[in-house]
Order: C-alpha cells, then sequence, then structure tokens
C-alpha cells in the first residue's frame, strides 16, 4: 500500500463552509481595496513610475534614520530611502524621481554626499538604474494588457475544454473586444478600462452560460486582487517581478482548478450523486491529496527562494508565497461552488444524455 496523504473515504464538507469562505474572501478583497483608495493606488516601483535607484552596500552597519538624513541634504526630488534584503547586509536602496537629470549626474551627488559623511571606502554603489517616466507609462500600460489578455484566454480555454463552447467562447471574445473598443472611444482611463473589460467578461460568461469559465475567471481574479490588495496593505512596490508572479499565480492557481473541474466533470457523467453540491463535494475530496502534495511541494520551494534568496527576489517569492496558498484556497473555495449557482444549466445538459449510456458507464474515478 502507498503512501497516502488523504485518505480514500475522507469525506469533508467543502461546499458547505463556501459563505464562510465567501466571506473572508469578500472581507481580505475589500481590505485590499480600501488599502488601494488610501494610498491612492499601488505603490509603483521604478520599472512603472520612472526615475533612478540606486544600491548602495556599506562596511558595517548604517542606521537607517541617519542614512535617511545625510540623503535628505542632496534636495533629490522624491527620494526614498530604504533597507534591502538583511539587516546583516547592510545594503540601502536610494530612490528619487529625478527625471531632468543624467544618471551620472545623480550619481555624482549621491556619491559625493555619501564621501562627506562617510570614508571612501567604508561604501560602493553597487547598482543604478534610471527608466523614463515614458518608458514606465508603457510598461505599466503592457502590464495591465498582459494580465486582462490572460484572463481572457483562459476563460476561452475553459469554455472550449469543459464544455465545448469554441464558437461561443469566440463569440464573448469579438463582444468584448467590441466593449473595449468603445470604450476606447471615451478615452477613459487605463486601469478603469481594463477593470471595466473584467465586468464585461463576467457579464458575458454568466449570459453566454459559461459556467465553468466563470468560475475559473472568478477565482483568478479572486487570487489577483488578493495579492495587491496585501502588497498594498505592507506598502510593498509594484515592478515587473510581480507582474510576473502575477501571472505565474494565474498558471498555477488555473492548473489546480482544471484538475478539480475535470473531476467534477467526470462525477457529472457516472452520475455517482443526483445532488450537485454532493457531486462537487466528492470531487474535491478525490483531489485533495494531489492538491495538498503539489501545493506543498511547491511551497516548499517558493519558501526556500523567498528565505535564503536574498534581496533581489523577496519580493517576487513572497507574491508566489501568496499566490499559491490564496490560489488553492480559491480552487475548493471559489472556483467550485460557483457551479452551484448553475445548477439549472448543468443538470439540464446531462439529462439530454441517454439514459442507458449513463447506466453503462462506471465513474472515471474507479478507473483509476
Amino acid at each position: 500500500m502507498g503512501f497516502q496523504i488523504v485518505k480514500p473515504n475522507t469525506d469533508y464538507d467543502f461546499v458547505g463552509k463556501r459563505r464562510i469562505a465567501y466571506l473572508i474572501s469578500v472581507s481580505l478583497i475589500l481590505l485590499g481595496l480600501i488599502s488601494l483608495a488610501v494610498k491612492g493606488g499601488p505603490r509603483l516601483g521604478i520599472d512603472f513610475a520612472g526615475g533612478v535607484i540606486i544600491q548602495v552596500k556599506f562596511q558595517e552597519e548604517v542606521e537607517l534614520s541617519r542614512l535617511t538624513a545625510v540623503m535628505g541634504e542632496t534636495e533629490l526630488p522624491g527620494l526614498v530611502v530604504q533597507r534591502f534584503g538583511d539587516r546583516s547586509d547592510y545594503e540601502f536602496l536610494l530612490r528619487t524621481s529625478a527625471e531632468n537629470m543624467t544618471p551620472s549626474e545623480v550619481r555624482e551627488i549621491t556619491d559625493n554626499k555619501l564621501t562627506e559623511h562617510f570614508s571612501q571606502d567604508f561604501f560602493i554603489i553597487q547598482r543604478l538604474e534610471m527608466v523614463g517616466p515614458r518608458v514606465g507609462a508603457d510598461l505599466r500600460e503592457s502590464a495591465l494588457h498582459a494580465l486582462f489578455f490572460a484572463v481572457l484566454f483562459i476563460a476561452i480555454y475553459i469554455s472550449g475544454r469543459f464544455e465545448k463552447k469554441w464558437f461561443v467562447a469566440a463569440f464573448m471574445a469579438a463582444g468584448l473586444a467590441g466593449g473595449v473598443y468603445l470604450l476606447k472611444l471615451i478615452s477613459i482611463p487605463l486601469a478603469f478600462l481594463i477593470f471595466a473589460a473584467m465586468i464585461i467578461t463576467l457579464v458575458l460568461c454568466w449570459y453566454l452560460r459559461l459556467n465553468f469559465a466563470l468560475g475559473a475567471v472568478v477565482a483568478l481574479i479572486h487570487d489577483v486582487l488578493i495579492t495587491v490588495g496585501i502588497f498594498s496593505l505592507l506598502n510593498k512596490e509594484f515592478d515587473l517581478t510581480i507582474i510576473a508572479a502575477l501571472l505565474t499565480i494565474l498558471g498555477y492557481s488555473l492548473n489546480d482548478t482544471i484538475i478539480v473541474f475535470d473531476r467534477i466533470r467526470e462525477n457529472l457523467r457516472g452520475r455517482i450523486s443526483s445532488s450537485l453540491s454532493r457531486t462537487i463535494n466528492i470531487s474535491i475530496n478525490q483531489t485533495l491529496g494531489r492538491t495538498i502534495v503539489t501545493s506543498g511541494t511547491t511551497l516548499l520551494v517558493v519558501l526556500s527562494l523567498l528565505f535564503l534568496g536574498g534581496g533581489i527576489i523577496h519580493d517576487f517569492a513572497f507574491a508566489l508565497t501568496v499566490g499559491i496558498i490564496v490560489g488553492t484556497y480559491s480552487s475548493i473555495y471559489v472556483a467550485s461552488p460557483i457551479l452551484l449557482n448553475f445548477r439549472p444549466v448543468i443538470e439540464e445538459e446531462e439529462e439530454e444524455e441517454p439514459a442507458p449510456a449513463r447506466k453503462k458507464r462506471r465513474p472515471a474515478y474507479q478507473n483509476r
């Protein structure tokens, strides 16, 4: 007998706890949205906001307050000083929105001021990067487009794979493209345009009865909103690496959701229960062992990056850690329970199959 994480007869009532899960999810999303509203949006890194970033390493410990006071004398616009990595690394990041200065000028000002208060061999400037405001705006626009189209193509894929509605999914994409084009004519800000496009996607999934796609899309938006909200609450910056982490989270969460959906579809065809909620619950329990093993092993790797990877990838690893936890949770408590809202549609589709065929077919999970 092989090693088993979850016993075969496990029958935990996940669907029965969905209202509690919804309350937790809504609370976390609202906290994040309130934080974003109070702070005027996410804290953008140099990739999106533009400016100059300088990484300085000292030979010994330097108090953050002292370094902030020293660099404050330079009167560099929008200067922010923060510790980088572990405290034992003695490294700091200096960020400034000096748009009218060249990188060499910023470096010279920084070097002169540090030399004035510290010895020349006491520090070293390890890195200097500059991003113009126009480049930052273009990157920000590209990042939002990447997130939106990732969710859209996922909705199309889920509709085609689980519901065999490729034509309907294509119609949804065409309708969405038309809606986005009309909104662009109004010249609304890009962030509001993407938000409106997401709403249109959800409405089309609901109206066209793309039930599996709706569950997957809601779960993905749920994962992104909670991750962004936590970053806002912790006052962490958003840069290109965080966007890469969000796209990775979308892929990971979708993979787990597809596994659960696939088992639900098999059990619906096998008619293992006359109750849809019971069928969904059995399906989640049957895939629970795989979910725990996959999420657990992935989380171990990401936690290693988080604690041992250093300051460069710390925020990236942190975003993945949050995303893996939230993505696993949403596959069980968000994506699957949403199918219950389409009970009449699913039951209607199942009734179209001839009764003899249903009797002859054995449940798929019995063959594995």
